[in-house]
């Protein structure tokens, strides 16, 4: 057991980096992910293809000791242009192909998919496997440059998405869902309009967005349900200039 989840306030890194910038801690996330996957019976989904490992227009968002030897949870931001198509697109294409026309559409102004997460059961109930990993992921959505996310959604996170900026996409499926990842399963599309300003989230979720893009690297005491999780922000993605979103998108534009 990690000593600083030990503490009467438990200490984690929140972590942002591209994914080919970093491999080792990739197969770590798949590692982490696949588990948590199991338990629920789930092997299937698209978002658990370890391709992404090697596309250069994923982004990494990852929960971790402050040494950065252990894993607790992660996310992933996947920008529509790189050398897969959105995991979104692959899940739900075959039963509504509109999908991909509306990716298409979206990825010229640069569009992505939130998608992957996942956490330990050694920080759950902390919310930073699921509502702090998620407005990091709006917020480094600026750096990478991308305007438009798009998220399928388990039944237990929309809530939490809708929370954060994301609605039901009712141009897809049955109102927005979707039997996925098989019968009995129930998936919902979502779509965020609006990152820039990120005024869909809530008024609590908007401001703690706002201030992690203004302050990529900080240490917070951070509280849900009366626990509390000290979160040591590192999300400034390194090498960001050598990524250049035009040149991603540039196919969707022939």
């Amino acid at each position: 057991m990690d000593n600083n989840l030990e503490r009467e306030i438990p200490q984690v890194r929140l972590r942002a980096f591209r994914a080919i910038d970093d491999p080792d801690t990739c197969m770590r996330f798949i590692e982490g992910h696949q588990h948590v996957l199991e338990v629920y019976n789930l092997k299937m989904v698209t978002s658990a293809n370890y391709e992404w490992v090697k596309n250069p227009a994923v982004f990494v968002i990852v929960v971790e000791s402050l040494d950065k030897t252990k894993l607790y949870g992660g996310a992933r931001i996947h920008v529509a242009g790189g050398t897969q198509p959105l995991p979104v697109e692959e899940a739900i294409g075959r039963y509504d192909p509109r999908i991909c026309d509306l990716v298409k559409e979206c990825a010229l102004e640069g569009t992505g998919e939130g998608c992957g997460l996942w956490n330990s059961r050694e920080i759950a109930g902390y919310g930073v496997g699921s509502i702090f990993l998620s407005r990091v992921g709006v917020a480094i959505s600026s750096q990478i440059g991308i305007k438009t996310l798009f998220a399928l959604c388990a039944p237990y996170t929309v809530k939490l998405a809708e929370s954060i900026g994301y609605r039901v996409d009712d141009r897809l499926g049955d109102q927005g869902t979707f039997y996925y990842p098989r019968e009995g399963f129930v998936a919902t599309s979502m779509f965020y309009s609006d990152i820039e300003s990120a005024d869909s989230a809530s008024e609590e979720d908007k401001i703690s967005i706002l201030e992690l893009r203004n302050n990529v690297n900080a240490v917070r005491v951070e509280t849900l349900r009366k626990k509390q999780i000290e979160i040591h922000y590192d999300i400034a993605i390194p090498n960001i200039s050598a990524w250049n979103l035009q040149e991603v998108t540039a196919k969707f534009a022939q």
